[in-house]
């Protein structure tokens, strides 16, 4: 009985008033949904046509029909031609897919590239916006633009989706490469042997 009383002392004692409430959570602040280590990939008709990987995804939810996911950690994206070989490669710090009823846009910031294997074309800008609908990617910021043929910089781009065909909007202070050499362009991304 001795043992007992000073047990229950303790519970009593220690469950007082310690309890605190937390502060209030606000909706769209929070995170619905945190995903690490993320990986999709999309596919037609069974050939994959895009892949996507990225450190960590937050999805915010603002309302019935307004929804979006930040990608943190690197974002990784590649996309594949009708042959299946890698055709384009885009890479970024950051980014965010925004969802509004049946629109959706994509947003790559920080430190942006994209390749396209086949051409051989690097392009480097700091924002780049991809609108899935139109399957086209643009910027308004300043670019560079290297490829087998030469060097060109300037404010704002346009391309398809793939960066096929991509077009600077104010070039500026760019130059061509003129070789007689010239040596073509090897796909190293889809290399798989000899090619003769």
């Amino acid at each position: 009985m001795v043992a007992v009383i000073p047990m229950a002392a303790t519970i009593f004692i220690s469950c007082g008033n310690k309890l605190h409430s937390t502060d209030t959570v606000v909706d769209r602040e929070t995170p619905v949904q945190v995903v690490d280590s993320i990986y999709a990939t999309k596919t037609e008709n069974g050939r994959q046509v895009f892949r996507m990987t990225a450190g960590r995804m937050e999805k915010y939810k603002m309302s019935d029909t307004l929804s979006y996911e930040d990608f943190s950690g690197g974002f990784f994206v590649y996309g594949y031609n009708e042959d299946g070989l890698l055709e384009t490669e885009i890479i970024s710090e950051k980014a965010r897919h925004t969802t509004l009823e049946e629109d959706e846009k994509w947003s790559a910031f920080g430190n942006v590239v994209i390749k396209n294997m086949l051409k051989g074309e690097t392009i480097e800008t700091d924002t780049l916006y991809w609108d899935h609908k139109e399957q086209k990617i643009w910027t308004l910021c300043y670019v560079r633009l290297t490829s087998p043929q030469g060097f060109m910089q300037g404010f704002g781009m346009e391309s398809d989706e793939m960066a096929r065909n991509a077009e600077l909007l104010r070039p500026f202070n760019s130059y061509g490469i003129v070789d007689s050499t010239k040596v073509e362009y090897m796909d190293t991304a889809n290399f798989i042997g000899p090619l003769r």
